[in-house]
């Protein structure tokens, strides 16, 4: 499966965006993340009016959002997706909402583990998800990918991130937002219950889908994405 190119051209006049990328460091013992492969193989990619700069975040409650927050402020982007590993799931996941709690099950990298701890003192509750979540879900679908929008980003570091990106751009002019991403082949090879996995390639070009829609999309499509459980 490939990407194609953004519809709407870029006229000489248009300055270009930049797009920052994120994805994790290994974590729980893994030796690979696919949120961080798949980002680093975008790193410098470019199509039509944009630029994509690719940062590695540190699996640790805290870290992660002083180097989001560091990335953000030098990077200096226009987009900001925040890329994450959800074990388990069969598809490309585009989070709706983060919400203001830590609550770990395992450990992050730095040995912590908090438990019904708020992101921010006193924040909102919840902050949602300001890419065309839905029109990026149409797209893969589209082309073949599987896909849906997520009600749930979990209470470990992937939730920390997703909330600390949003709470600290919040009020600014850029969209910002969480996509989950399966297992990689060989991640799921080396478990016995044998999870759902995406190639590498293709978690790279669902990136580069939802990287080319969130540029040239003002208004989410308006398509049924709720759950009914």
């Amino acid at each position: 499966m490939t990407a194609s190119s953004a519809s709407t051209a870029t006229t000489a006049a248009t300055p270009a965006r930049t797009i920052l990328l994120t994805g994790f460091e290994p974590f729980n013992g893994a030796a690979i993340n696919p949120s961080w492969e798949a980002a680093r193989a975008l790193d410098g990619w470019s199509g039509p009016g944009f630029t994509v700069v690719a940062r590695q975040l540190p699996c640790v409650f805290g870290a992660a959002n002083d180097a989001l927050r560091t990335a953000v402020a030098t990077v200096r982007p226009d987009i900001v997706i925040a890329v994450g590993q959800a074990g388990g799931r069969s598809e490309i996941s585009l989070e709706r909402v983060a919400i203001n709690v830590d609550d770990a099950s395992i450990r992050d990298n730095a040995g912590a583990q908090p438990v019904d701890v708020p992101i921010v003192p006193d924040g909102p509750a919840a902050y949602f998800s300001t890419l065309p979540v839905k029109a990026i879900v149409r797209a893969l679908r589209l082309r073949g990918f599987p896909a849906g929008v997520s009600q749930t980003a979990g209470t470990f570091v992937c939730n920390h991130a997703f909330y600390g990106l949003m709470h600290h751009t919040a009020g600014q002019a850029l969209k910002a937002g969480f996509i989950h991403v399966p297992f990689l082949p060989e991640q799921a090879a080396d478990r016995p219950e044998r999870p759902p996995s995406m190639a590498l390639r293709d978690i790279v070009d669902a990136l580069r889908i939802a990287v080319e829609v969130a540029v040239v999309t003002e208004d989410d499509a308006l398509d049924a994405g709720g759950a009914t459980h």
